[in-house]
């Protein structure tokens, strides 16, 4: 059983999730890797034979980083492809879901846990391409604030955005073409760190966006106070006579 705090992240092999990882060792994690030959995270049988060896192995799981992810062709609606559409719904959103699924009975019976959800500022904004990469992310951030509400329990869910950190994903999107500036990784590893060190728990069921925020601003920004609906996905009334208000 391990003595470390345990700390599993999903599509760890390369990109994001690899740097990630290799943060949380450093930072004295014993980290599981996932990647498509370890588990696929659409396949719920393999995340329960996953997760049921992580526990035998170690007896715990402290943090649970949903990474693993895919974007659509950057094309429209009416030119997307049906099947490769719905792919990227899976893995973004049903991906996420079965590792929370099964990874979240572990945290609440031990009373603890934290799960990070990397998520995209294309969940709060509206945009014609890449639609099903938007909709998935969207739909995450919902997934967030309802895992979220069992901090009553002690498991507690976020939102971490990493900015534009050069991947093999984003030097391929036409998005980032000309892009010169980059976030850095290291950077997004130190908003992660925080998160899971219990320093933003303030921040549970909320979004936080690497190279914008830092756990300083945003400890400060709590510490002033966060109303119900701060960075979180909802609806806009158009005023106070709004009666969705």
């Amino acid at each position: 059983m391990s003595a470390a705090p345990v700390a599993v992240v999903t599509g760890a092999s390369r990109g994001i999730g690899h740097h990630l990882a290799t943060a949380l060792e450093h930072a004295g994690y014993a980290v599981e890797r996932g990647s498509r030959s370890v588990a696929p995270v659409t396949d719920g049988a393999a995340v329960e034979r996953w997760v049921g060896d992580i526990i035998a192995r170690h007896g715990r799981i402290d943090l649970l980083v949903n990474n693993a992810g895919v974007i659509d062709a950057e094309v429209s609606i009416m030119e997307s492809d049906p099947d490769q559409w719905w792919e990227t719904i899976e893995v973004n959103l049903r991906g996420p879901y079965l590792m929370t699924r099964t990874v979240l009975p572990h945290m609440l019976a031990a009373g603890a846990g934290r799960i990070v959800n990397i998520n995209s500022g294309a969940a709060y904004r509206n945009h014609d391409l890449a639609t099903a990469y938007n909709v998935s992310k969207g739909a995450l951030a919902r997934l967030t604030a309802a895992t979220g509400l069992n901090a009553v329990h002690g498991v507690r869910a976020f939102d971490l955005a990493p900015g534009v950190v050069r991947t093999d994903m984003t030097e391929a999107m036409d998005a980032h073409r000309d892009r010169t500036e980059w976030t850095e990784p290291a950077v997004v590893a130190e908003l992660l760190l925080a998160i899971a060190s219990g320093e933003l728990d303030e921040w549970n069921g909320r979004l936080v966006r690497a190279g914008v925020d830092t756990p300083d601003s945003l400890k400060a920004r709590a510490a002033a106070g966060l109303a119900e609906s701060d960075r979180t996905l909802g609806l806009l009334p158009w005023g106070a006579d709004d009666p969705l208000t």
